[in-house]
């Protein structure tokens, strides 16, 4: 029996080359007035750079020769003294005619140009078409040049074919479900008492999400112990849901923007509590939208506090505006602060030296 043969191999690479695009819009203001300039003549544009070079635009009034002395010709001129032959491709139309804020390409000739040589279309209008046209408003008009400069050629590797998908898989709805079974309470095995209110929960849950409650809910308590009842102490009702709710779903609740601010507060020391680090970054982060005069002091006293390194450096980048510090060293925050926080207070002595 012969052996299978086996799969081909494939390999691919690709040739690409490194570009810079934009477009120059050129108004020509005062239109009758150009028409007087003789055939062969132009007008320059001012210059301008695009891919490392500069450029600016011939408008022929009365066109680049003799022969095209009924049209209007327009030329993109490299503006540049240059050893090799810079490669582009340019595009010109009415400014009006294009809606598209990107360069649109272009043409698929590609001009090499040399030093203050210039490739365009000699006959771009009519002087009588563009005079009987909606372009040429209160003597005036205006000309969008597209260009696309091309760099440097280079070779590099084609990642491997994916292979068409059959299948489409859903994104993950674990924290949905998990966000069910706790708006429902079903399966609950362990009630907590919180400020006067009550929490049903599910003890496993908890032990993998906060470690902290681990050895006190398989620990002190019976597994199958579900009449007990843990005492939360030292935290508000809608704090502590907050927190379960993060706990079964790993996102917060929507809260009241006025609120927001001191829900964030409340739920960093919680987080802080039971050792639940992303939750301490997301309030963390949160809580910098908040620093002004009034809360600087309250929000760099939690950072302090609580070992938020990013958000007592927010804080004193706030305070390093010298009118935010000495409105704080003249307010009553700074003597709450000297008290509650005084290993703080060399930084901002040492800032406001500089006030």
């Amino acid at each position: 029996m012969s052996a299978a043969a086996g799969k081909p191999s494939r390999s691919a690479s690709a040739i690409t080359a490194s570009t810079a695009s934009g477009y120059h819009l050129l108004k020509i203001d005062g239109y009758s007035r150009t028409k007087g300039v003789p055939s062969g003549e132009r007008i320059k544009s001012r210059p301008f750079t695009l891919g490392g070079h500069r450029w600016h635009i011939d408008y022929h009034p009365n066109g680049q020769k003799p022969e095209y002395a009924d049209y209007i010709s327009l030329f993109l001129v490299l503006d540049d003294n240059v050893s090799t032959a810079v490669k582009a491709q340019q595009k010109f139309c009415f400014a009006d005619e294009e809606t598209n804020q990107a360069p649109s390409l272009v043409s698929t000739t590609v001009d090499s140009y040399t030093s203050q040589q210039g490739w365009g279309i000699a006959t771009f209008i009519k002087r009588a078409d563009l005079e009987k046209s909606e372009h040429l408003k209160d003597d005036s008009f205006t000309i969008r040049c597209d260009i696309v400069v091309i760099g440097d050629y280079r070779a590099e590797d084609l990642p491997e074919e994916t292979p068409p998908a059959f299948v489409s898989v859903a994104p993950s709805d674990l924290h949905r479900h998990l966000g069910g079974l706790f708006k429902t309470e079903k399966g609950a095995d362990v009630v907590f008492e919180v400020g006067g209110n009550t929490f049903a929960a599910h003890r496993c849950v908890l032990a993998a999400r906060l470690p902290v409650f681990s050895a006190e809910l398989f620990g002190g308590m019976k597994e199958g112990d579900t009449a007990g009842v843990v005492r939360i102490d030292e935290m508000e009702a809608e704090v502590f849901k907050s927190l379960l709710c993060f706990a079964y779903t790993d996102s917060l609740p929507v809260t009241e923007k006025e609120d927001e601010d001191v829900m964030c507060q409340h739920l960093l020391v919680a987080a802080d509590r039971y050792n639940m680090e992303r939750l301490k970054s997301i309030c963390e982060e949160r809580l910098c939208k908040y620093i002004n005069i009034g809360t600087v002091t309250t929000i760099l006293t939690l950072a302090e506090q609580h070992q938020c390194d990013g958000l007592k450096k927010a804080c004193l980048s706030f305070l390093g505006s010298p009118a935010n510090l000495r409105a704080l060293l003249d307010s009553d925050g700074f003597d709450h602060l000297s008290r509650s926080c005084p290993s703080v207070i060399k930084n901002l002595i040492a800032m406001s030296s500089l006030v």
